[in-house]
């Protein structure tokens, strides 16, 4: 039981580290000049994740619960359109006069951790039948497989956080000069729209989803 608690604590560590999540926490945290509101943007987009993949893959582990194919895909497609959204919205706040105020650079604003929550949401639904599937192929039985997920939900917010630091903080520490800053909102806010863009492709055109 501890070893297979301790492998869900790793495996939410490394589910953090999935490319369209560090995409979609970066656009986030580039906005931010503080390793603490980086950290605290990383804790919000754990906490959403966590709330879906206990919630529904709960669900799924207590009652039996099965996802339709098609609205699993439709669950991946809405990630694709967040990222695009995202994308949008630092490539917009990069095209700024340099003295025009961001919402996303203000320590104390809720805003952008409503977003990373949001966005933590829409990952975490796209995710949880595949991690409740594993949670019961790991565990022996519905009450266990709901404490790994549990588990497994720590071990992501822990990544996150750790990826918030690591990856976002030492850039937003580095741009000290607005036109810095801004190549790097820009940097990230292009990389979102085009893994956004190849997401919506493949979801929803090549597998069907839209046609």
């Amino acid at each position: 039981m501890l070893t297979a608690a301790l492998l869900g604590f790793l495996l939410g560590l490394r589910h953090a580290s999935d490319p369209d999540h560090v995409v979609a926490i970066s656009t986030i945290v580039t906005r931010h000049r503080s390793p603490w509101a980086a950290s605290r943007v990383g804790v919000a987009w754990g906490l959403g994740h966590s709330l879906t993949i206990v919630a529904v893959g709960g669900a799924v582990v207590a009652l039996g619960l099965a996802l339709p194919p098609r609205l699993a895909l439709s669950l991946e497609l809405l990630v694709g359109i967040v990222l695009v959204a995202l994308g949008v919205s630092n490539l917009r706040s990069a095209s700024k006069a340099p003295h025009a105020p961001d919402v996303g650079n203000d320590v104390g604003s809720v805003a952008p951790l409503g977003r990373a929550f949001f966005v933590g949401l829409v990952h975490g639904l796209a995710g949880s039948a595949a991690v409740a599937l594993l949670a019961l192929a790991a565990m022996p039985g519905p009450a266990a497989a709901i404490l790994y997920l549990a588990i497994f939900s720590l071990g992501t917010v822990a990544g996150m956080v750790a990826i918030s630091l690591g990856v976002g903080a030492p850039l937003a520490l580095a741009s000290g000069s607005s036109p810095v800053q801004r190549l790097i909102v820009a940097g990230s806010g292009a990389l979102s729209l085009g893994l956004g863009l190849w997401v919506v492709w493949r979801i929803g055109f090549t597998q069907g989803i839209l046609l």
